[in-house]
């Protein structure tokens, strides 16, 4: 049956990359300006050279066939060059997607650390008062814009405690070599003298961020979580645990919490989108390095070839997170199988 699904979620990834692609070459003729720009990026293209790029992609043939070569060019990494800097897009893009990934991680990780626990305070009925302070603060949180959020605890930690820098992801004193683009991973695996200095900086610049990336997704687990919890308390099963004498934590333990928080990946599949276009506002807010400041300054210049090229990186990234939440959802959840099976 797991092989049934899968089945159909291949059948389905390959459909949704069709769309992704299709929308993505569509921008060459939906971009203004000259066509063969908008498809390599390069500006002022001599003569002898435009009927060669002409030639390579295959501007003169039908749209099937350009689509196609479309296709090939991103198989082969050769996504164009930036309008603005003549940097290779693809080496442009993935050079700057850890940085995002990293950021988007960190603050899922925390929002499980924090969203859990109060989840499930808030869903028990002993402590009423505390319900409604959770359910009050979450909301606030949910409610609050990011950059107005952003805006105050720099003022607060940064600005007037000064606590935490206000911007990037690494002090200017530390030269840690990009190995992976991880900047935590390539901390540890480097060399250098300042290891432990350079990781405690970086932590630093990452405290603010990730804090403010997380408000989001944390509200929305919390309150996932505790409407999950209450809904796994009133069960019989639970009922019959509480009949044998187990205590409260007792029943969580062993009964409520493993079948409480399967729809809490759900939750997360949902909002995985959400999530990515936050950190994209979030890494314009502190000068981080990722895909979204890359973005917003390609829009601010125009640069169509960077904007194609992370529209298709950042919907694919979505759609195959969402894909792999749900198939976590399925392997936890043996009874989510059935009821999905015949269901794409």
């Amino acid at each position: 049956m797991m092989f049934n699904y899968l089945y159909r979620k291949t059948s389905l990834l390959l459909f949704i990359s069709f769309g992704i692609t299709a929308f993505a070459f569509s921008l060459y003729y939906l971009f203004p300006g000259d066509l063969l720009t908008n498809m390599t990026g390069i500006t002022n293209i001599t003569e002898e050279n435009y009927q060669f790029l002409a030639d390579k992609y295959k501007i003169n043939e039908s749209i099937i066939t350009q689509y196609l070569a479309f296709l090939e060019r991103l198989y082969q990494g050769d996504w164009g060059v930036s309008i603005n800097t003549g940097d290779s897009i693809y080496q442009l893009i993935f050079n700057l997607l850890p940085a995002t990934i990293e950021l988007a991680l960190y603050a899922l990780i925390y929002s499980f650390i924090v969203a859990i626990p109060f989840g499930v305070l808030s869903a028990s009925e002993s402590h009423p008062w505390l319900d409604k302070g959770i359910l009050s603060l979450s909301l606030i949180g949910f409610s609050m814009p990011i950059f107005w959020l952003a805006l105050i605890i720099t003022f607060i930690f940064s600005i007037s405690l000064g606590w935490f820098p206000t911007s990037g992801r690494l002090s200017l004193v530390y030269d840690i070599p990009p190995e992976t683009g991880f900047i935590l991973i390539d901390i540890l695996i480097s060399d250098v003298p300042y290891k432990a200095e350079a990781f405690s900086d970086a932590l630093e610049h990452l405290a603010i961020p990730t804090f403010v990336l997380a408000a989001y997704p944390t509200t929305v687990l919390i309150r996932s979580t505790r409407q999950s919890m209450k809904s796994v308390m009133q069960k019989s099963y639970i009922k019959a645990a509480r009949a044998k004498g187990l205590s409260t934590w007792q029943v969580l333990k062993r009964h409520g919490l493993r079948n409480g928080l399967l729809p809490v990946i759900q939750t997360l599949g949902i909002h995985f989108g959400t999530l990515i276009t936050l950190a994209m506002v979030t890494e314009v807010i502190f000068a981080w390095p990722g895909l979204g400041a890359l973005l917003v300054d390609a829009i601010h210049q125009r640069d169509f070839t960077t904007i194609q090229g992370g529209l298709l990186v950042i919907s694919a990234l979505v759609f195959l997170a969402t894909i792999l939440f749900d198939v976590l959802y399925m392997i936890f959840d043996p009874l989510a199988r059935i009821r999905g099976h015949g269901k794409i």
